[in-house]
């Protein structure tokens, strides 16, 4: 019995193509921006905390942009990254993960209002170990959660607040976010991959 059709499966080519370009990206963090803005009634005890590795950029770019419409305001004051790396309900079965450390703005969580940003909202596992690892360093009086791409497939009773762009996927395919700050280059950009 061959074992060929099971190579060629396991070898097709992927085909891949862009279903938001940089310039989509900018316009929707900038509506993502106003929306948190609007949701929080301004800019008072709000925490913007990224997800590694592409989630901390996003909350960082955010920042900015919020930053741009508050006088006075430093990006970099209400910006933070969390580990969440150890909180994963996946160690067993994935590769070693590398912990990256979490910082937190000086003021810290405890009563703010902390936005969770991340790249791609898939089954909501990330998001469970992220209130997880959340709960260890404080007490936010509001957590919400602020994604590029919410690709549908949850296994959780998880939902974003703020959504850059609803994207229905099959599960056979796969979602890629590229972004400068971790990919290099000018790589700002969502791929959707598939086996052809």
């Amino acid at each position: 019995m061959s074992n060929e059709p099971n190579q060629a499966r396991a070898t097709a080519p992927v085909s891949a193509r862009t279903v938001l370009s940089s310039d989509d990206i900018d316009r929707a963090l900038t509506r993502i921006a106003h929306e948190i803005i609007e949701a929080n009634k301004g800019t008072k005890d709000l925490v913007l905390l990224g997800i590694p590795s592409r989630g901390f950029p996003l909350a960082q770019r955010l920042a900015r942009r919020i930053a741009a419409t508050e006088p006075g305001l430093d990006p970099a004051s209400i910006t933070g990254q969390l580990d969440i790396t150890m909180y994963r309900d996946d160690l067993r079965r994935s590769t070693t993960r590398t912990p990256v450390p979490t910082l937190l703005p000086a003021g810290g969580i405890d009563d703010k209002v902390v936005v969770l940003v991340d790249d791609v909202l898939y089954s909501g596992r990330t998001i469970r170990a992220a209130l997880d690892a959340l709960a260890d360093f404080g007490r936010p009086r509001i957590v919400r959660l602020a994604v590029l791409v919410d690709r549908g497939h949850r296994e959780l009773p998880i939902r974003a607040d703020h959504v850059g762009k609803n994207l229905p996927t099959a599960t056979t395919e796969k979602v890629r976010v590229h972004l400068a700050e971790v990919d290099g280059a000018n790589e700002n950009e969502v791929l959707i991959e598939a086996r052809a």
